[in-house]
């Protein structure tokens, strides 16, 4: 005689699945709870108050007062602004194809191998990445001087005159000169680690076709590499965009040559802690960080199509 068992109605089959799938779900929230509370107070939270501020002007009567986006209009006209936003576009067009020509050219030149003391030269060359901004700007402003440090000891010395660094013609150059300086090493990085992933087997196989070194740099190391250029670029130009250490610190030493506009950042910061601006001074951060995040986004597109 057999005996036939009762199904389980089913709700009753599918609670224990639901619950565990709950319970799986807060778990999940429990490890990244953490991070999104940190994200959102040191990250949205700015952010958010930044748009808050650019809303409103603090007049000398009624105190702060709503004005909607009169502060965006503003910047959209002011002359200053725009000063300093082509100087960093000059800037971004000028020095960030240089750094990453010298700091591409010398990752190809270790990952050919035929360097001596290969090891040495890589942490020579990735070295100035360690010194803070601060001091690599006195360290090079101090070489700069034409009334003291190297440039005026090459002109007392060789009874020349050379030309002053530090001169409004030249100042951002020489700024240029000094942020390629810190940070050639940290793009070599970048490239060389690509580089060292990219399978040999390649390398023998042009050599057994007859390619020469020149032809296999560019139809496998770069074409491989292409997302570690995009990568570096990128951050480049935000690193473009966010120039404020070199000229803060160098304004000093050359006051006539660097004002305070001479970039965003720098606007942002005058206005803000010297001409108690706060809700313009916002409003300029907001546009600068508005149009980084586009050139890069845009930027990021053309590359990934390109590899695609």
């Amino acid at each position: 005689m057999t005996v036939s068992a009762t199904p389980a109605p089913p709700g009753r089959a599918a609670r224990p699945s639901r619950r565990r799938g709950w319970a799986r779900g807060w778990i999940g929230w429990g490890f990244t709870g953490p991070f999104l509370a940190v994200f959102a107070l040191v990250f949205l939270a700015p952010i958010g108050y930044s748009v808050y501020l650019s809303l409103f002007q603090d007049r000398l009567i009624g105190g702060d007062s709503f004005v909607g986006l009169a502060n965006y209009q503003q910047a959209m006209d002011d002359p200053q602004f725009w000063a300093a936003l082509g100087r960093v576009t000059l800037f971004l067009a000028v020095q960030v194809p240089i750094m990453l020509g010298i700091a591409l050219l010398v990752a190809l030149a270790l990952d050919s191998g035929r360097l001596y003391g290969m090891n040495f030269f890589r942490i020579t060359v990735f070295l100035p990445y360690a010194v803070p901004a601060v001091v690599a700007s006195l360290m090079w402003g101090f070489m700069y001087g034409s009334q003291f440090g190297l440039v005026a000891d090459l002109n007392h010395t060789f009874g020349v005159t050379l030309p002053d660094p530090l001169s409004p013609h030249l100042v951002l150059a020489s700024i240029g000169n000094i942020v390629t300086w810190e940070f050639m090493g940290y793009n070599m990085l970048i490239f060389y680690a690509a580089l060292r992933v990219v399978p040999h087997a390649l390398y023998e196989a042009a050599s057994i076709d007859g390619a020469g070194q020149w032809r296999i740099v560019t139809a496998i190391k770069l074409p491989a590499i292409r997302g570690a250029l995009v990568i570096a670029t990128i951050f480049s130009i935000i690193g473009s965009f966010q120039l404020f250490n070199e000229p803060s610190i160098l304004k000093s030493l050359a006051p006539n040559a660097i004002s305070t506009y001479f970039t965003p950042n720098l606007y942002t910061y005058s206005l803000s802690f010297s001409g108690q601006q706060h809700n313009y001074a916002a409003t300029v951060a907001i546009i600068t960080g508005l149009l980084t995040m586009v050139i890069a986004y845009v930027f990021q597109l053309r590359g990934m199509r390109k590899e695609a």
